[in-house]
């Protein structure tokens, strides 16, 4: 695969923009997408998909782990322009038509501005878009959660709560993959360390519930992480929730 597009699993591929990951599933020319980057990664969401021998045509859903605007960047542009779905959690579709925001704040960025890594991440955040109006029109809502979503690759949606009201990750049980969004990560350009970690905690909407989300991911069977942010993580996702959690203690 070309560029940031590496395969993990069969029909599964991680891609990694500027700053965030997005994941696509694929059965023959047909895809699911999961999450898409930040607005100024579009071009790279649509090229990714031709790598992997799709098209924007060919999207059954895109799956949308939470709506900070690093995730829904190019969500409104391929419902208006083809059509497709976009799908969250029902406790996440407010959120997504911006009937109100959960995300860190300028004020908050600021006061941190002192920590490694956070004035960086800012102003690539400015520039990508981060700071946005970016609300989906028209979101949809999975009809379940803990069932597998009729849709390429057949992900289940787990809904891990915290980072936002609504955030949901993806398991995929068959290829032994969790696509976990924000609520476990490997890496960001805030964070000192690097390994399966929470995200700092002004990004979390309520900390004590992004905590507790990891117990849920312990009880998922998968060897191979697919985070938000940062890189593939091959090992047990059970491990790599209690990793998490003694980093946050």
């Amino acid at each position: 695969m070309r560029g940031r597009v590496r395969q993990v699993a069969e029909g599964t591929y991680l891609v990694r923009g500027s700053d965030t990951n997005w994941v696509i599933l694929t059965e023959g020319d047909a895809a699911t997408l999961i999450d898409t980057g930040y607005p100024v990664d579009r071009r790279q969401v649509l090229d990714s998909l031709a790598q992997v021998g799709s098209s924007p045509q060919a999207v059954a859903a895109v799956l949308i782990t939470h709506a900070h605007n690093d995730h829904v960047g190019s969500a409104e542009y391929l419902n208006v322009t083809y059509g497709t779905p976009v799908l969250l959690h029902e406790a996440e579709v407010p959120h997504a038509r911006r009937d109100f925001l959960h995300q860190v704040s300028v004020g908050t960025v600021l006061r941190n501005g002192w920590r490694p890594g956070v004035l960086p991440w800012a102003v690539h955040s400015l520039r990508a878009g981060g700071t946005a109006h970016l609300p989906v029109t028209a979101p949809g809502a999975f009809a379940a959660t803990g069932r597998p979503l009729d849709l390429p690759g057949r992900p289940v949606p787990v809904h891990t709560p915290g980072h936002t009201r609504g955030h949901t990750a993806f398991h995929l049980p068959d290829a032994g993959v969790l696509v976990s969004g924000d609520a476990l990560v490997s890496g960001h350009p805030t964070s000192r360390i690097s390994g399966p970690q929470l995200l700092p905690d002004m990004f979390h909407h309520e900390r004590a519930r992004a905590l507790a989300s990891l117990d849920l991911l312990e009880t998922l069977d998968a060897e191979v992480l697919l985070p938000g942010h940062g890189a593939a993580h091959h090992g047990s996702v059970k491990a790599a929730a209690r990793r998490a959690r003694d980093h946050a203690l």
